[in-house]
């Protein structure tokens, strides 16, 4: 198991994962599937270049099976702040423990990055499986967002959860 960070190289690599994600769990992503697939690869490279957000991937055998992304916060008032987000493992690499080790090496990242001091992420509240895990990592939930996400009738809350570094 390789874990590094995703450069403009992976783009297409990502961007079929983040298609599979989408795919596979809609009711955990803001973003829509069709949403996605219009997005052309280039735009994925250039978000995997930006200086105010890291991608981290793992490759098993060579295949890019999960990712975690931290997005800072550019806002003057607000830059010692970062949101964890899009955090996703293929299903046949779950329960390998993948996704502890992907948010392990973001959280080594995140405290040596100059000036950054909070991670926040959102997590829908009937995920018990992630609550759990970034519970273990040292986040708090703070609250609840009501009504989150609506997709068709149905209604996702999401748990809103914070970890001091």
């Amino acid at each position: 198991m390789e874990i590094r960070k995703l450069n403009a190289n992976d783009a297409q690599l990502y961007y079929d994962l983040r298609i599979e994600a989408l795919t596979n769990s809609p009711d955990v992503f803001a973003t829509r599937l069709e949403d996605a697939v219009k997005r052309p690869v280039e735009q994925t490279a250039e978000s995997l270049a930006l200086e105010h957000a890291v991608t981290f991937g793992a490759f098993a055998d060579g295949d890019l099976c999960a990712n975690v992304t931290l997005l800072r916060n550019t806002a003057p008032k607000m830059d010692h702040r970062a949101s964890v987000v899009a955090v996703y493992v293929t299903p046949s690499a779950r329960g390998k423990g993948i996704a502890s080790r992907l948010m392990l090496e973001l959280l080594d990242f995140a405290a040596g990055w100059q000036g950054l001091e909070r991670l926040d992420l959102m997590v829908a509240s009937e995920n018990l499986q992630a609550i759990e895990l970034y519970e273990k990592l040292g986040f708090e939930k703070y609250g609840t967002e009501i009504r989150a996400m609506k997709i068709g009738e149905k209604y996702i809350d999401e748990d809103m959860m914070v970890k001091f570094i």
